[in-house]
């Protein structure tokens, strides 16, 4: 250790930024990003007056802190143990908050009428806010937030507490916040080590941010987890997301810039998204199941859209666990192209739902004239989904009429689902929907128990196993107007006289060493079931 570090050391133990426990953990917290920032000279927030004991407004204090590090070029704004109570802190460039082991971020209470004071107000946003839901087209009325900033971080061990944030009612309320941590037009970010706890509308919202990292997060919340907007370059990795009320990693691509931009070069990977458990639960480690007849509609997923106006292009998810939520969702509704995606090793358990749901469709919410989407290129692969809670609802790849999903490809997928599908089922005709919100249950119960394919060219399916836990009159497979389809390799149940696939123009299909259905190839299959 060096005469500097040593001294570093004494002066955080005398200053009481840390305990002597804790003085060696931030001391090396400091040196670590000392040498990202350039900084060695940490801009305490207790020096600029912020108490940190639960029940004085810190956030001018913290502020302080933050414009006094900008105005010297950069630096560290360090938060040692403690509760601070805040309204809106704005992050400014080259700037870092490093939230010490055992502090507390809180937001403070929203007003309960208008007036002064409380989170600063929602900026406008027209003429395209109608595009997209109030959540999406503000950022500053945030616990934090910086907007046209670049080179900042948010790390450290502590807490991000969003008490006094509202999950979207009143949002339009002066005064009242919405969101954890909200960035717009934002570059070179970084988000590392800490918790939200209760995040509002969203934990996190980014939107138009270029090189963003996010990095070891736990987010335990009461809506979205975490939503990636309008983002390139993004590198996502090692979070815990539990949001039983809405969406837990979510790629958006929304005209809320006022412009339609691709979210695009995303990895995700090593994460866990769940909806199955209380909030709080998974901070505390815990994790509370809910009670069987608890009215949570247990989202918790990853998915793409429902924004979806600029497109998702070169993305891959990897080494993903989903646990007690939906499956994987890919939506093009308002014009988006979705293309080059790759997507690896998901193990699933109790899926609420569709394991997998690829939807093009024609919302069109957006600016008028804007021809329908794209999704092509798609590559799902190593899948397990096990106890798949719904007996209603299996896969669903469907585009619309004219606009067929083109070139999926999915290999080595198992499915364990609950069964149950009656023969009534099977003959069900399914509405197209092509301008409905998109949601595997849009569509009711399907005529199939494995996948429902409809409007898709360029299927290529290998190595896929189906079984059930209860009996099930249904297809595993139905595909309505696809062309060129290929199925290899397939284990499926076999009750005896249960048909494999039904088809209904069909053009360019085979299957070939599976069971229990023999090889076939067809050039034409207007009708038929095998």
């Amino acid at each position: 250790m060096t005469k500097d570090d040593k001294g570093r050391r004494e002066f955080l133990k005398g200053s009481g930024l840390v305990t002597a426990a804790m003085a060696l953990s931030a001391e090396t917290a400091l040196s670590q990003t000392s040498k990202e920032t350039g900084s060695r000279q940490p801009f305490s927030v207790t020096q600029f007056g912020a108490k940190g004991d639960g029940t004085t407004l810190d956030s001018p204090a913290i502020n302080a802190a933050i414009e006094a590090a900008a105005r010297a070029g950069g630096g560290v704004v360090f938060l040692p143990a403690g509760t601070y109570s805040c309204y809106s802190l704005r992050l400014k460039s080259n700037v870092t908050l490093l939230l010490s082991v055992g502090a507390k971020v809180v937001a403070a209470d929203s007003p309960t009428t208008g007036g002064q004071g409380g989170y600063d107000l929602p900026e406008p946003n027209q003429p395209w806010e109608p595009y997209q839901d109030f959540g999406h087209n503000h950022w500053h009325n945030s616990l934090i937030w910086g907007e046209g900033v670049e080179n900042v971080a948010i790390l450290g061990r502590g807490l991000i507490w969003g008490k006094g944030l509202t999950r979207g009612r009143n949002s339009e309320q002066p005064g009242v916040g919405n969101k954890a941590i909200a960035l717009k037009n934002c570059r070179n970010v970084l988000l590392r080590d800490f918790s939200i706890f209760h995040g509002g509308w969203f934990g996190i919202l980014a939107t138009g941010v270029d090189n963003l990292t996010i990095d070891n997060l736990v987010i335990d919340t009461n809506r979205d987890g975490m939503d990636i907007d309008c983002c390139r370059n993004v590198h996502l990795a090692n979070c815990t997301v539990n949001s039983p009320w809405d969406d837990g990693i979510c790629l958006k691509s929304s005209y809320a810039l006022g412009y339609a931009r691709a979210t695009e070069m995303v990895t995700i990977t090593n994460c866990l998204v769940t909806g199955s458990f209380e909030e709080g639960s998974v901070l505390d480690a815990s994790y509370r199941l809910f009670a069987p007849t608890a009215k949570v509609p247990r989202t918790g997923r990853i998915k793409f859209g429902t924004e979806s106006n600029g497109g998702f292009k070169n993305i891959t998810i990897s080494n993903c666990v989903f646990q007690g939520c939906r499956g994987l969702a890919i939506e093009s509704v308002d014009g988006a192209i979705i293309e080059d995606v790759c997507v690896s090793n998901l193990s699933m358990r109790d899926i609420n739902g569709s394991p997998i749901f690829v939807r093009l469709g024609a919302r069109m919410r957006g600016p008028a004239g804007v021809p329908v989407g794209v999704i092509r290129r798609v590559s799902l692969s190593h899948i397990s989904c096990t106890t798949a809670a719904s007996p209603r609802i299996s896969s669903i790849i469907s585009g619309i009429p004219d606009h067929p999903i083109e070139d999926l490809r999915l290999t080595d997928f198992t499915v364990l689902h609950q069964g149950g599908g009656e023969s009534g089922d099977a003959g069900r005709d399914v509405p197209e929907k092509e301008k409905d919100y998109p949601e595997p249950t849009m569509f009711g119960t399907t005529p199939s128990n494995g996948f429902y394919i409809r409007h898709a060219t360029g299927v290529d399916m290998n190595a896929i196993k189906v079984e059930y836990a209860n009996p099930d009159a249904r297809p595993v497979f139905v595909l309505d107007d696809v062309q060129g389809a290929d199925f290899r390799f397939l284990k499926l149940p076999n009750p005896g006289n249960q048909r494999s696939f039904a088809l209904k123009q069909v053009r360019d299909f085979s299957v070939f060493r599976s069971k229990p259905v023999g090889d076939a190839e067809f050039a034409t299959a207007d009708r038929r079931e095998i």
